[in-house]
């Protein structure tokens, strides 16, 4: 059996607001006709308004939910109620031989586990078109060097005439050259740009962050046009910048560690309703960050579920990178509760140090896992900070400023705690903190 989950861990899955307050309300025995549970699986008839009740089930190590009502959202309400129930009320789970749509639903999984296997070994002993293959490449690359070629007069003529009246131009100059960048098959370049046309109305400081952004963009330039003199790592960051997907089953062909892995922080975010969701995971023997990135369109779901805060022994491959931080799970055993927070780093000056040396191994990180201990919120007038006990401070994203900065700081009762968040160089976007031994996420 996996370690007892806490309410705060079971609600992190809910996909709004709304499912984990109508959840709650599912978490109480008399709302439903029959629990029950069997190992790692647990599972409850809930009687809504129709005639026959929903049937509900949960394999927890994963955790993995199926319900029978007609909900889209993932997990549903009673997913969320049942999963409470085995939090606050584990007793009420009795321990018995599963009703059988729960044992087809095991038999299901179990399945289609064993297809996904047999269809990665297929893959696996399949031997690609070599001939094909190399014709592909080569039309990529002659299509992307034609494309980093027109880039690459279009920064200079742009640094020649000034970014003064950047903020006069229209969304079509960039999103002309961005579709130029799709059309050389470097979907990477053409993001980059798009993103800057961005932040050119984002504040006083624009045309210094539209500098170093340009800046950035030339090194890939130049990183591509010598690509065959870097070192293998490097050469796969810049392919990854140019917008060079890695099959999965490639990158599972790789060096696995394995570790009982925490799970930091998650953050979700959608755009034109595709939702990506980032993962952080801290290995507690190897002190190694890992990040896994999920997609899912509309209201599907994600492929996996992890609970932030709990733990997770597992085999992660990472993706190729001169600082690998984006990686794979290759195997994982059930998740359990970690019962202390993770140690940090104390000084800020360090944690940025920390940070500059990754940033001069790979220059285009976007986003870098920082874990701070003993640090304390505050509010200046530009905003939120977090102060180490030298007092050097560090500013947080503005997204703090609504209500979240608040809720930090009562939180810390004005004492210090352990945070983690993303640093993107300028600000420090905060997911998760540790108050004591108790977990509280802010990822989404």
């Amino acid at each position: 059996m996996p370690a007892q989950w806490t309410a705060d861990q079971v609600l992190a899955l809910a996909p709004d607001a709304a499912s984990a307050k109508n959840g709650r309300g599912l978490a109480i025995c008399q709302k439903w006709i029959s629990l029950g549970q069997q190992q790692s699986v647990i599972w409850g008839e809930c009687q809504g308004s129709g005639k026959n009740p929903y049937r509900t089930q949960i394999d927890l190590r994963e955790p993995a939910f199926r319900c029978t009502c007609p909900s889209r959202k993932f997990p549903c309400k009673h997913g969320l109620g049942l999963f409470l129930l085995l939090a606050e009320q584990p007793g009420e789970m009795v321990e018995t031989d599963p009703p059988a749509w729960v044992a087809e639903w095991l038999v299901s999984r179990s399945q289609r586990t064993e297809k996904q296997a047999e269809k990665q070994a297929k893959r696996q002993e399949q031997t690609a078109d070599r001939i094909a293959q190399a014709k592909r490449a080569a039309e990529r690359q002659r299509k992307v060097s034609a494309g980093i070629q027109e880039l690459r007069l279009w920064l200079e003529d742009r640094v020649r005439q000034g970014l003064a009246t950047l903020p006069q131009e229209s969304y079509q100059m960039w999103d002309t050259i961005a579709a130029r960048m799709v059309d050389a098959q470097a979907p990477g370049l053409a993001q980059q740009l798009q993103e800057l046309a961005g932040i050119i109305h984002t504040g006083a400081d624009w045309s210094d962050r539209v500098l170093e952004q340009l800046g950035r963009l030339y090194l890939l330039i130049e990183g591509f046009e010598q690509i065959e003199t870097l070192p293998t790592a490097v050469q796969a960051d810049v392919r990854t910048q140019l917008g060079w997907s890695l099959n999965q089953e490639e990158v599972l062909t790789g060096q696995a560690y394995t570790d009982l892995w925490l799970v930091l922080g998650q953050r979700t975010e959608e755009e034109e309703r595709l939702w990506a969701r980032r993962t952080w995971l801290y290995g507690i023997a190897t002190h190694t960050f890992a990040l896994l990135l999920d997609f899912a369109h509309g209201h599907q779901p994600f492929e996996q579920s992890l609970l932030s805060g709990a733990c997770l022994e597992a085999e992660l491959v990472f993706y190729p990178s001169a600082y690998p931080l984006r990686a794979l799970i290759k195997t994982r055993q059930e998740a359990a509760a970690l019962p202390k927070p993770p140690p940090g780093i104390e000084a800020i000056t360090e944690a940025i140090a920390t940070y500059s040396k990754a940033l001069a191994s790979c220059p285009w990180l976007e986003r870098f896992p920082l874990l701070l201990q003993d640090v304390v919120p505050r509010q200046e007038e530009k905003g939120w900070l977090l102060q180490d006990q030298q007092g050097v401070v560090l500013p947080l994203s503005r997204r703090m400023e609504a209500t979240q900065g608040w809720q930090l700081l009562a939180l810390s009762g004005g004492y210090p705690l352990s945070v983690f968040g993303e640093w993107d160089g300028t600000f420090l976007n905060v997911l998760s903190v540790w108050v004591e031994d108790s977990y509280y996420g802010f990822g989404n």
